[in-house]
Parts: C-alpha cells; sequence; structure tokens
C-alpha cells in the first residue's frame, strides 16, 4: 500500500505543464503505480479543462482536420509503437514501471550502471537541463552519506524500500524534500533499493569524500 503521496502543488503544476522533465519522469512513474494520484490528477485536469473552456474563445478547425489527424495516426513508423519496438519488449518489467522504460532503453537489465562509492550505484537518464533524474541502486542495510538539498528533491521507490529521520519509504512512495530536510536514507534489509530520484539544484554534504566526488557524479 502506497502511505507517501505526490502534494496537490506538484499534480497541478504537472497537469499545467509547468514541471521540468526530470520531475515530470517522477510524476508520471509515481501515478502510474498509484490510483489515488491518478484519481486526482484526474481532478485536476477536469477542472483545467473547465477553466479553458471558460476563458479562451473557439478556434476554428479547417474542414480536413479530422481526416488530416487519421492520416497522421496512421503515418506511425512500427518503431514508434511500443507493443513493436524492443522497448515494447519489456513493457511488463517487473521494477521499472512504463514511463520509465523509453528512458532506460528497456528493462532494468538494459540500464548502465556507474558506481559512485559503498555499492551504491547511479544510472543518470537523458532529461533538459533544468533538472537532472537518476536510477539509484543502494545494497541492502547501506546508508546514502548524510546531506541537504539546496533545491527540491524527489524520491521514488521502486524496489525494496529505505528509511529515514521522516519515516519508511517502500515501492510506489515518493518523498518530496527541500531545503529544509537534511536526512541519511538507508536501505532496509532484505532486497537491495532502487529508486528513481530527480534533483532541481546539488546536494549540501556535509563529509568531505561525497563533497569532492560530487562533480564527478552530477549528484
Amino acid at each position: 500500500m502506497i502511505k507517501h503521496h505526490i502534494s496537490d502543488k506538484l499534480l497541478m503544476a504537472y497537469c499545467a505543464g509547468t514541471l521540468p522533465e526530470a520531475f515530470n519522469l517522477v510524476v508520471a512513474t509515481h501515478i502510474s503505480l498509484c490510483d489515488d494520484c491518478r484519481a486526482r490528477m484526474a481532478g485536476f485536469d477536469a477542472v483545467g479543462g473547465a477553466v479553458l473552456d471558460q476563458r479562451v474563445a473557439p478556434v476554428a478547425m479547417s474542414s480536413d482536420a479530422l481526416s488530416a489527424t487519421l492520416r497522421k495516426i496512421k503515418a506511425k513508423t512500427a518503431a514508434d509503437d511500443p507493443e513493436d519496438s524492443p522497448v515494447g519488449q519489456y513493457m511488463r518489467d517487473p521494477v521499472l514501471p512504463g514511463p520509465l522504460l523509453r528512458y532506460t532503453g528497456g528493462g532494468l537489465e538494459a540500464v548502465q550502471w556507474r558506481a559512485i562509492g559503498g555499492g551504491v550505484r547511479q544510472a543518470i537518464l537523458p532529461t533538459s537541463r533544468h533538472a537532472s533524474a537518476r536510477l539509484l541502486h543502494i545494497p541492502a542495510g547501506t546508508a546514502v552519506p548524510d546531506h541537504g538539498h539546496r533545491g527540491l528533491e524527489l524520491t521514488l521507490v521502486l524496489q525494496g524500500a529505505f528509511v529515514d529521520e521522516s519515516d519508511r519509504f517502500a515501492r510506489g512512495d515518493i518523498e518530496i524534500a527541500d531545503e529544509e530536510m537534511e536526512h541519511t536514507p538507508i536501505a532496509e534489509m532484505g532486497a537491495d533499493c532502487i529508486c528513481l530520484a530527480a534533483t532541481d539544484a546539488p546536494l549540501k554534504f556535509r563529509a568531505l569524500l561525497p563533497r569532492l566526488a560530487q562533480p564527478f557524479f552530477r549528484i
């Protein structure tokens, strides 16, 4: 059962299209796992549509608008079709939800991990420069160095669980951390913890070694 959800503020920004791509990816992935947030998002979309209906004047469409749209749909190539593309082979990946698959190029086995110390691995995902997204693989029982935040960090658990000073987070749970939060996440014993994390500013590490490594690992 998912206990930690997307805030209304983030959901509304997602619906309005004002979030950076990295945050959009985290929100979309969480929504794919969370019935509650998916229903709330539908409500915000409905409100947004009603506002547009009231405030935006109708625009006349060309007589062939429908047929032109149908032609574009039919013109989609097989590579664009999830069922026929290499990514489509992993649509039922047990760890990575659908929104992540086009960013990793396939299932979990396709992720290009890079060691960043202490047994922790990461894979930086291709998103716009306004924020960064990465997959983190944290061995069971391992702690991530104590750190604070210069901006916003969204962390979504995809496998296993972690605990910190605020609570416990398992699959589907999302932790929202801002400048006021400092914590030391620790992966629970049992399964290794795999998370999707997005940040819009570098983290603030207390220890010297993480600070020295920070520019190389882009965290």
